[in-house]
């Protein structure tokens, strides 16, 4: 399996907005995919900021290229994600999942 990661910041103001944006956006489209075995979503708010991490479970590269195309370490973006996004990191992170209690 493979753990694909996304951080984004919005204003604390911003934060459940964007939090419902993303279950609309995000958690719709990745959990729709073939292959996803689940979305998890952390938020931290600090101050005046808001920190997500998006984390998706895949059963395989080939999967997530379903999902976000041939370039899978490109972060996929959303029409409205700049209203809210204090920056879009242009990149996503993967990790291989060793061990999962579940």
């Amino acid at each position: 399996m493979i753990a694909r990661t996304w951080r984004g910041r919005t204003k604390a103001s911003d934060a459940e907005v964007y939090k419902d944006y993303l279950m609309e956006t995000g958690v719709k489209s990745t959990s729709s995919t073939e292959g996803n075995r689940g979305v998890y979503i952390w938020r931290r708010i600090s101050g005046d900021t808001a920190e997500f991490v998006f984390v998706s479970v895949w059963d395989s590269f080939d999967d997530i290229k379903k999902f976000a195309g041939k370039d899978v370490n490109k972060a996929v973006y959303y029409p409205k994600d700049r209203e809210y996004l204090l920056e879009l990191e242009p990149e996503v992170e993967h990790y291989e999942v060793i061990f999962s209690s579940k």
